[in-house]
Protein backbone atom coordinates (compact mmCIF):
# COMPACT_ATOMS: atom_id res chain seq x y z
CA UNK A 1 0.00 0.00 0.00
CA UNK A 2 3.20 2.49 1.23
CA UNK A 3 4.87 1.84 -2.52
CA UNK A 4 1.39 2.48 -4.58
CA UNK A 5 0.43 5.89 -2.15
CA UNK A 6 4.00 6.89 -2.81
CA UNK A 7 4.11 7.08 -6.33
CA UNK A 8 0.43 8.98 -6.84
CA UNK A 9 1.29 11.20 -4.10
CA UNK A 10 4.88 12.20 -6.07
CA UNK A 11 2.60 12.26 -9.40
CA UNK A 12 0.14 14.41 -8.03
CA UNK A 13 2.50 17.39 -6.39
CA UNK A 14 3.06 17.68 -10.20
CA UNK A 15 -0.57 17.98 -10.91
CA UNK A 16 -1.41 19.88 -8.27
CA UNK A 17 1.08 22.47 -9.26
CA UNK A 18 -0.40 23.43 -12.42
CA UNK A 19 -3.88 23.38 -11.07
CA UNK A 20 -3.60 27.13 -10.03
CA UNK A 21 -1.60 28.29 -12.72
CA UNK A 22 -3.67 27.11 -15.32
CA UNK A 23 -6.62 29.70 -15.16
CA UNK A 24 -3.82 32.63 -15.41
CA UNK A 25 -1.67 31.00 -17.85
CA UNK A 26 -4.98 31.18 -20.21
CA UNK A 27 -5.43 35.03 -19.41
CA UNK A 28 -1.86 35.53 -20.09
CA UNK A 29 -2.96 34.21 -23.92
CA UNK A 30 -5.91 36.30 -23.80
CA UNK A 31 -8.73 33.87 -22.73
CA UNK A 32 -11.76 34.34 -21.84
CA UNK A 33 -13.20 32.69 -18.49
CA UNK A 34 -15.17 30.04 -20.15
CA UNK A 35 -12.44 29.31 -22.86
CA UNK A 36 -9.91 29.11 -19.63
CA UNK A 37 -12.22 26.64 -18.07
CA UNK A 38 -12.07 24.44 -20.95
CA UNK A 39 -7.89 24.10 -20.25
CA UNK A 40 -9.44 22.46 -16.75
CA UNK A 41 -12.07 20.05 -19.05
CA UNK A 42 -9.58 19.16 -21.77
CA UNK A 43 -7.73 17.17 -19.94
CA UNK A 44 -10.46 15.53 -18.45
CA UNK A 45 -12.75 14.92 -21.80
CA UNK A 46 -9.26 13.17 -22.90
CA UNK A 47 -8.71 11.20 -19.97
CA UNK A 48 -13.11 9.96 -19.84
CA UNK A 49 -11.82 8.58 -23.53
CA UNK A 50 -8.42 6.39 -22.63
CA UNK A 51 -9.53 5.95 -19.44
CA UNK A 52 -11.45 2.26 -19.87
CA UNK A 53 -8.40 1.18 -22.67
CA UNK A 54 -5.96 2.11 -19.90
CA UNK A 55 -7.84 -0.04 -17.51
CA UNK A 56 -8.64 -3.19 -20.07
CA UNK A 57 -4.84 -3.33 -20.55
CA UNK A 58 -4.11 -3.04 -17.00
CA UNK A 59 -6.33 -6.43 -16.63
CA UNK A 60 -4.83 -8.00 -19.64
CA UNK A 61 -1.14 -6.92 -19.73
CA UNK A 62 -0.63 -6.09 -15.99
CA UNK A 63 -1.03 -2.75 -13.67
CA UNK A 64 2.45 -2.25 -14.13
CA UNK A 65 3.50 -1.44 -17.20
CA UNK A 66 0.90 0.69 -17.88
CA UNK A 67 1.38 2.77 -15.30
CA UNK A 68 4.74 2.94 -16.06
CA UNK A 69 3.93 4.19 -19.95
CA UNK A 70 1.28 6.66 -18.33
CA UNK A 71 3.39 8.23 -16.10
CA UNK A 72 6.01 8.94 -19.01
CA UNK A 73 3.22 10.46 -21.18
CA UNK A 74 2.69 12.36 -18.25
CA UNK A 75 6.47 13.75 -18.12
CA UNK A 76 6.22 14.63 -21.84
CA UNK A 77 2.53 16.88 -20.99
CA UNK A 78 4.09 18.78 -18.69
CA UNK A 79 7.22 19.43 -20.76
CA UNK A 80 5.04 20.47 -23.68
CA UNK A 81 3.08 23.02 -21.48
CA UNK A 82 6.43 24.57 -19.87
CA UNK A 83 7.45 25.39 -23.78
CA UNK A 84 3.39 26.75 -24.88
CA UNK A 85 3.62 29.55 -26.65
CA UNK A 86 -0.23 30.35 -27.43
CA UNK A 87 -3.68 29.10 -25.83
CA UNK A 88 -3.75 26.27 -28.74
CA UNK A 89 -0.38 24.85 -27.51
CA UNK A 90 -1.80 25.12 -23.71
CA UNK A 91 -4.73 22.88 -25.15
CA UNK A 92 -2.75 20.11 -27.00
CA UNK A 93 -0.70 20.00 -23.77
CA UNK A 94 -3.39 19.49 -21.31
CA UNK A 95 -5.16 16.96 -23.61
CA UNK A 96 -2.12 14.94 -23.67
CA UNK A 97 -1.95 14.97 -20.00
CA UNK A 98 -5.22 13.48 -19.90
CA UNK A 99 -4.58 10.67 -22.49
CA UNK A 100 -1.80 9.85 -20.69
CA UNK A 101 -3.44 10.13 -17.31
CA UNK A 102 -4.06 5.95 -16.92
CA UNK A 103 -1.67 5.89 -13.53
CA UNK A 104 -4.77 6.96 -11.77
CA UNK A 105 -7.11 4.04 -13.07
CA UNK A 106 -4.11 1.50 -12.41
CA UNK A 107 -3.15 2.42 -9.02
CA UNK A 108 -7.07 2.09 -8.21
CA UNK A 109 -6.71 -1.34 -9.93
CA UNK A 110 -3.62 -1.95 -7.54
CA UNK A 111 -5.13 -0.89 -4.61
CA UNK A 112 -7.71 -3.48 -5.08
CA UNK A 113 -5.72 -6.13 -5.98
CA UNK A 114 -3.55 -5.71 -2.54
CA UNK A 115 -7.10 -4.84 -0.29
CA UNK A 116 -10.15 -7.24 0.75
CA UNK A 117 -13.15 -6.67 1.15
CA UNK A 118 -12.74 -5.65 4.44
CA UNK A 119 -9.19 -3.31 3.63
CA UNK A 120 -10.80 -2.24 0.59
CA UNK A 121 -12.31 1.53 1.61
CA UNK A 122 -8.95 2.09 3.75
CA UNK A 123 -7.22 1.29 0.56
CA UNK A 124 -9.34 3.62 -1.49
CA UNK A 125 -8.92 6.36 0.97
CA UNK A 126 -5.16 6.15 1.18
CA UNK A 127 -5.28 6.88 -2.63
CA UNK A 128 -7.37 9.31 -1.70
CA UNK A 129 -5.18 10.96 0.56
CA UNK A 130 -2.27 10.62 -1.78
CA UNK A 131 -4.44 13.04 -3.44
CA UNK A 132 -4.59 15.56 -0.75
CA UNK A 133 -1.17 15.54 0.48
CA UNK A 134 -0.66 16.06 -3.53
CA UNK A 135 -2.86 19.20 -3.19
CA UNK A 136 -1.21 20.58 -0.09
CA UNK A 137 2.13 20.76 -1.51
CA UNK A 138 1.46 20.95 -5.28
CA UNK A 139 -0.38 24.06 -5.21
CA UNK A 140 1.93 25.89 -2.42
CA UNK A 141 5.15 24.83 -4.91
CA UNK A 142 3.55 26.51 -7.49
CA UNK A 143 2.44 29.69 -5.92
CA UNK A 144 5.78 30.30 -5.07
CA UNK A 145 7.32 29.91 -8.48
CA UNK A 146 4.75 31.47 -10.32
CA UNK A 147 5.04 34.09 -8.08
CA UNK A 148 2.48 36.89 -6.05
CA UNK A 149 2.19 39.43 -9.06
CA UNK A 150 -0.64 38.16 -11.77
CA UNK A 151 1.27 40.73 -13.81
CA UNK A 152 4.68 39.08 -13.71
CA UNK A 153 3.88 35.13 -13.54
CA UNK A 154 6.39 33.47 -14.45
CA UNK A 155 4.82 29.82 -16.12
CA UNK A 156 7.81 28.00 -17.78
CA UNK A 157 9.30 27.18 -14.15
CA UNK A 158 6.12 25.67 -12.59
CA UNK A 159 5.64 23.73 -15.65
CA UNK A 160 9.22 21.97 -15.52
CA UNK A 161 8.99 21.23 -12.16
CA UNK A 162 5.79 19.34 -12.21
CA UNK A 163 7.65 17.01 -14.74
CA UNK A 164 10.07 16.92 -12.39
CA UNK A 165 7.76 15.54 -9.82
CA UNK A 166 5.83 12.73 -12.46
CA UNK A 167 9.64 11.97 -13.42
CA UNK A 168 10.46 10.96 -9.58
CA UNK A 169 7.06 8.78 -9.35
CA UNK A 170 8.32 7.58 -12.53
CA UNK A 171 11.29 6.25 -11.24
CA UNK A 172 9.87 5.18 -8.18
CA UNK A 173 7.58 2.87 -9.60
CA UNK A 174 10.05 1.64 -12.40
CA UNK A 175 12.50 0.56 -8.66
CA UNK A 176 9.66 -0.08 -6.31
CA UNK A 177 6.43 -1.38 -7.72
CA UNK A 178 6.19 -4.72 -8.47
CA UNK A 179 3.44 -6.30 -10.36
CA UNK A 180 -0.28 -6.52 -8.45
CA UNK A 181 -1.92 -8.79 -10.63
CA UNK A 182 -2.19 -12.44 -9.69
CA UNK A 183 -0.92 -15.22 -11.92
CA UNK A 184 -3.74 -16.68 -11.54
CA UNK A 185 -5.92 -13.70 -12.48
CA UNK A 186 -3.92 -13.22 -15.28
CA UNK A 187 -4.33 -16.66 -16.18
CA UNK A 188 -7.64 -16.93 -16.01
CA UNK A 189 -8.39 -13.02 -18.31
CA UNK A 190 -6.03 -14.46 -20.93
CA UNK A 191 -8.00 -17.85 -21.08
CA UNK A 192 -11.26 -15.94 -21.41
CA UNK A 193 -12.49 -15.38 -25.21
CA UNK A 194 -13.15 -11.90 -26.22
CA UNK A 195 -16.48 -12.84 -26.25
CA UNK A 196 -16.83 -14.55 -22.96
CA UNK A 197 -15.04 -11.22 -21.00
CA UNK A 198 -17.55 -8.86 -23.12
CA UNK A 199 -20.68 -10.87 -21.70
CA UNK A 200 -19.26 -10.84 -18.20
CA UNK A 201 -18.50 -7.08 -18.82
CA UNK A 202 -22.14 -6.10 -20.00
CA UNK A 203 -23.70 -8.24 -17.29
CA UNK A 204 -21.34 -6.22 -14.86
CA UNK A 205 -22.81 -2.85 -16.05
CA UNK A 206 -25.81 -4.02 -16.46
CA UNK A 207 -26.47 -4.07 -12.47
CA UNK A 208 -28.56 -1.46 -10.75
CA UNK A 209 -26.08 -0.80 -8.28
CA UNK A 210 -23.02 -0.34 -10.47
CA UNK A 211 -25.32 2.36 -12.32
CA UNK A 212 -26.09 4.02 -9.88
CA UNK A 213 -22.63 4.06 -8.65
CA UNK A 214 -21.69 5.63 -12.25
CA UNK A 215 -24.47 8.70 -12.11
CA UNK A 216 -23.31 9.06 -8.33
CA UNK A 217 -20.10 9.56 -9.23
CA UNK A 218 -20.38 11.86 -12.27
CA UNK A 219 -23.14 14.42 -11.45
CA UNK A 220 -20.94 14.36 -7.81
CA UNK A 221 -17.86 15.08 -9.66
CA UNK A 222 -19.91 17.49 -12.21
CA UNK A 223 -20.73 19.66 -9.08
CA UNK A 224 -16.92 19.86 -7.51
CA UNK A 225 -14.85 20.53 -10.52
CA UNK A 226 -17.59 23.01 -10.99
CA UNK A 227 -15.98 24.96 -8.29
CA UNK A 228 -12.12 23.59 -8.84
CA UNK A 229 -12.33 25.63 -12.37
CA UNK A 230 -13.97 28.94 -10.85
CA UNK A 231 -12.69 29.33 -7.88
CA UNK A 232 -9.77 31.38 -8.55
CA UNK A 233 -12.15 33.30 -11.12
CA UNK A 234 -14.17 34.09 -8.35
CA UNK A 235 -11.45 35.04 -5.97
CA UNK A 236 -9.79 36.99 -8.08
CA UNK A 237 -13.28 38.86 -8.18
CA UNK A 238 -13.74 39.00 -4.84
CA UNK A 239 -10.30 39.07 -2.78
CA UNK A 240 -7.73 40.40 -6.01
CA UNK A 241 -6.16 37.14 -5.42
CA UNK A 242 -3.58 35.69 -7.65
CA UNK A 243 -1.49 32.64 -8.42
CA UNK A 244 -0.52 32.21 -5.05
CA UNK A 245 -3.44 33.07 -2.52
CA UNK A 246 -5.23 30.52 -4.60
CA UNK A 247 -1.98 27.83 -4.51
CA UNK A 248 -2.07 28.37 -0.89
CA UNK A 249 -6.18 27.75 -0.91
CA UNK A 250 -6.08 25.16 -2.43
CA UNK A 251 -3.42 23.65 -0.51
CA UNK A 252 -5.32 23.82 2.77
CA UNK A 253 -8.43 21.62 1.10
CA UNK A 254 -5.33 19.16 0.45
CA UNK A 255 -4.27 18.93 4.35
CA UNK A 256 -8.45 18.95 5.25
CA UNK A 257 -8.61 15.74 2.57
CA UNK A 258 -5.34 14.43 3.82
CA UNK A 259 -6.35 14.28 7.02
CA UNK A 260 -9.71 13.09 6.48
CA UNK A 261 -8.90 10.61 4.00
CA UNK A 262 -5.91 9.15 6.14
CA UNK A 263 -7.55 8.48 9.33
CA UNK A 264 -11.61 8.57 9.17
CA UNK A 265 -12.28 6.67 5.88
CA UNK A 266 -11.74 3.28 7.65
CA UNK A 267 -13.66 4.30 11.17
CA UNK A 268 -16.55 5.51 8.97
CA UNK A 269 -16.93 2.66 7.32
CA UNK A 270 -17.13 0.39 9.94
CA UNK A 271 -19.70 3.03 11.49
CA UNK A 272 -22.08 3.59 9.22
CA UNK A 273 -21.10 1.44 6.00
CA UNK A 274 -20.07 3.33 2.33
CA UNK A 275 -23.75 4.16 1.50
CA UNK A 276 -23.74 6.11 5.01
CA UNK A 277 -20.57 7.86 4.08
CA UNK A 278 -21.96 8.80 0.41
CA UNK A 279 -25.09 10.02 2.05
CA UNK A 280 -23.30 12.06 4.41
CA UNK A 281 -20.65 13.65 2.25
CA UNK A 282 -23.53 14.69 0.00
CA UNK A 283 -25.23 16.51 2.44
CA UNK A 284 -22.02 18.28 3.59
CA UNK A 285 -20.65 19.32 -0.16
CA UNK A 286 -24.37 20.65 -0.78
CA UNK A 287 -23.95 22.50 1.97
CA UNK A 288 -21.04 23.79 1.70
CA UNK A 289 -21.52 24.58 -2.29
CA UNK A 290 -24.31 26.60 -1.00
CA UNK A 291 -22.76 28.84 1.40
CA UNK A 292 -19.11 29.46 -0.33
CA UNK A 293 -20.63 32.84 -2.32
CA UNK A 294 -21.62 34.30 0.87
CA UNK A 295 -18.27 33.94 2.47
CA UNK A 296 -17.09 37.62 2.61
CA UNK A 297 -13.98 37.35 4.82
CA UNK A 298 -11.17 34.60 5.18
CA UNK A 299 -12.74 32.43 8.31
CA UNK A 300 -15.76 32.07 6.78
CA UNK A 301 -14.39 31.11 3.69
CA UNK A 302 -11.81 28.99 5.23
CA UNK A 303 -14.66 27.27 7.69
CA UNK A 304 -16.74 26.47 4.39
CA UNK A 305 -14.19 25.01 2.18
CA UNK A 306 -13.38 22.24 5.39
CA UNK A 307 -16.96 21.42 5.06
CA UNK A 308 -16.91 21.10 0.65
CA UNK A 309 -13.69 18.96 1.67
CA UNK A 310 -15.44 16.71 4.47
CA UNK A 311 -18.25 15.98 2.08
CA UNK A 312 -16.08 14.93 -1.44
CA UNK A 313 -13.29 13.03 0.86
CA UNK A 314 -15.53 10.81 2.26
CA UNK A 315 -17.83 10.22 -0.48
CA UNK A 316 -15.41 9.73 -3.10
CA UNK A 317 -13.36 6.69 -2.11
CA UNK A 318 -16.97 5.13 -0.92
CA UNK A 319 -18.28 5.33 -4.54
CA UNK A 320 -14.67 3.74 -5.51
CA UNK A 321 -14.91 1.04 -3.04
CA UNK A 322 -18.75 0.27 -3.51
CA UNK A 323 -18.08 -0.22 -7.40
CA UNK A 324 -15.43 -2.11 -6.62
CA UNK A 325 -17.09 -4.15 -4.46
CA UNK A 326 -19.66 -4.77 -7.00
CA UNK A 327 -17.93 -6.46 -10.19
CA UNK A 328 -15.60 -9.56 -10.51
CA UNK A 329 -12.30 -10.12 -10.05
CA UNK A 330 -10.79 -9.85 -13.38
CA UNK A 331 -13.04 -6.48 -14.31
CA UNK A 332 -11.57 -4.73 -11.67
CA UNK A 333 -9.16 -2.30 -14.27
CA UNK A 334 -11.83 -2.52 -16.86
CA UNK A 335 -14.71 -1.26 -14.59
CA UNK A 336 -12.66 0.76 -12.68
CA UNK A 337 -11.08 2.79 -15.66
CA UNK A 338 -14.95 3.25 -16.78
CA UNK A 339 -16.10 4.34 -13.51
CA UNK A 340 -12.84 6.59 -13.85
CA UNK A 341 -14.36 8.42 -17.06
CA UNK A 342 -17.64 8.40 -15.20
CA UNK A 343 -15.75 11.06 -13.19
CA UNK A 344 -13.58 12.52 -15.95
CA UNK A 345 -16.09 13.10 -18.00
CA UNK A 346 -17.71 14.77 -15.14
CA UNK A 347 -14.36 16.86 -14.99
CA UNK A 348 -14.39 17.86 -18.52
CA UNK A 349 -18.62 18.79 -18.74
CA UNK A 350 -18.30 20.58 -15.10
CA UNK A 351 -15.54 23.35 -15.40
CA UNK A 352 -17.06 23.89 -19.19
CA UNK A 353 -20.59 24.47 -17.82
CA UNK A 354 -19.12 26.35 -15.05
CA UNK A 355 -17.62 28.93 -16.94
CA UNK A 356 -20.54 29.25 -19.26
CA UNK A 357 -22.87 29.89 -15.98
CA UNK A 358 -19.86 32.11 -14.64
CA UNK A 359 -19.99 34.09 -17.94
CA UNK A 360 -23.96 34.87 -18.07
CA UNK A 361 -25.22 34.41 -14.52
CA UNK A 362 -22.45 35.93 -12.63
CA UNK A 363 -19.20 34.49 -10.25
CA UNK A 364 -21.55 32.94 -7.45
CA UNK A 365 -24.19 30.84 -9.74
CA UNK A 366 -21.42 28.05 -10.53
CA UNK A 367 -21.35 27.02 -6.60
CA UNK A 368 -25.65 27.26 -6.21
CA UNK A 369 -25.86 25.27 -9.51
CA UNK A 370 -23.44 22.96 -7.80
CA UNK A 371 -25.46 22.45 -4.81
CA UNK A 372 -28.68 21.70 -6.55
CA UNK A 373 -27.14 18.89 -7.88
CA UNK A 374 -26.06 17.69 -4.36
CA UNK A 375 -29.20 17.63 -3.50
CA UNK A 376 -30.26 15.79 -6.82
CA UNK A 377 -28.03 12.92 -6.19
CA UNK A 378 -28.64 12.75 -2.28
CA UNK A 379 -31.77 11.74 -3.44
CA UNK A 380 -30.79 9.18 -6.02
CA UNK A 381 -28.28 7.82 -3.00
CA UNK A 382 -31.41 6.43 -0.84
CA UNK A 383 -32.53 4.24 -3.43
CA UNK A 384 -29.07 2.03 -2.78
CA UNK A 385 -29.76 -1.35 -1.42
CA UNK A 386 -29.59 -2.06 1.76
CA UNK A 387 -27.18 -4.18 1.91
CA UNK A 388 -24.72 -2.98 -0.68
CA UNK A 389 -21.12 -3.83 0.82
CA UNK A 390 -19.80 -7.08 -0.57
CA UNK A 391 -22.35 -7.89 -3.01
CA UNK A 392 -20.07 -8.66 -5.45
CA UNK A 393 -21.84 -10.17 -8.67
CA UNK A 394 -20.43 -13.79 -7.53
CA UNK A 395 -22.79 -15.54 -10.34
CA UNK A 396 -20.53 -13.38 -13.43
CA UNK A 397 -17.20 -14.96 -11.64
CA UNK A 398 -18.55 -17.99 -12.36
CA UNK A 399 -19.08 -18.24 -16.26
Amino acid sequence: MIIIFTIVFINLVGFGIIIPLLPFYGEHFGASPDEVTWLMAIYSLTQFITAPIWGGCSDRFGRRPILLISLAGTVIAYIWLSLAEDLQALYWARGLAGIAAGSISAAFACMSDITTKETRSKGMGLIGAAFGLGFIAGPAIGGLLAGNDPATTNYTLPSLVAAGFSGAALLAAVFLLNETLSNELKSKIKNQSVSERWLIFISAMNQPTVRLIMILTFVSVLAFAGLEATFALWSKREFGWGVAQNGYIFAFIGIISALIQGTMIGPLSRRIGEVGMVKQGFIALGIGLAILPLANDLPILLVTLVIIAYGFSISSPALNTLLSLNVPDELQGGVLGIGRSASTLARALGPAIAGYVFVLFGRSWPFYIGAFLMFIVLILALSFPKDTKGSKIQNLKNQ
